[in-house]
């Protein structure tokens, strides 16, 4: 089984996770950026993620909502800044309203996502800055390391199913 490696640069503001895919880079790229793909795996079960708008450009958004098993609901917006398919994306995560106005109780993130081709696998390197260290013991201490864990392995399940 793959491992979601998560190291964590209090000092500098900042967390690098890397995890290695089993499948080619144009499909992982798919996986990271296709809304209908990114539904299926992004939220921790038994959570769900669900895509209200999306445009995969520089300048563009994804505003999406984490639907839980009670009716929750989690809303977050992402800003893309850099994209250039299909070895990397940057932008800007934050939680926010259905309506994708920023909630700034809660940090935001710039997100720095890199997909490195191996053949056959992909490595996915994510560098996730922060305002400051406490910004970051926030996120983490929301259980941001164990969800996406988790969702790592959503991911994982669709490909071993060729389900993407």
């Amino acid at each position: 089984m793959r491992q979601s490696i998560f190291n964590k640069d209090i000092e500098n503001h900042r967390m690098m996770i890397t995890r290695e895919f089993n499948a080619p880079i144009g499909q992982v790229w798919r996986a990271w950026t296709d809304p209908s793909i990114i539904d299926l795996w992004w939220a921790p079960k038994p959570w769900k993620a669900e895509t209200k708008a999306h445009n995969f450009t520089v300048g563009g958004e994804w505003l999406y909502c984490m639907n839980g098993p009670e009716g929750e609901k989690h809303w977050a917006k992402a800003t893309f800044h850099k994209v250039e398919a299909p070895v990397l994306y940057e932008g800007t995560d934050a939680f926010c309203d259905e309506e994708g106005i920023v909630n700034p109780e809660i940090p935001s993130m710039y997100w720095k996502v890199q997909f490195e081709d191996k053949g056959v696998s992909t490595v996915v390197n994510i560098e996730i800055t922060f305002d400051s260290a406490e910004s970051l013991e926030t996120i983490v201490s929301m259980g941001f390391q164990e969800g996406f864990t988790m969702a790592h392995g959503n991911l994982d399940e669709l490909i071993e199913k060729n389900a993407i």
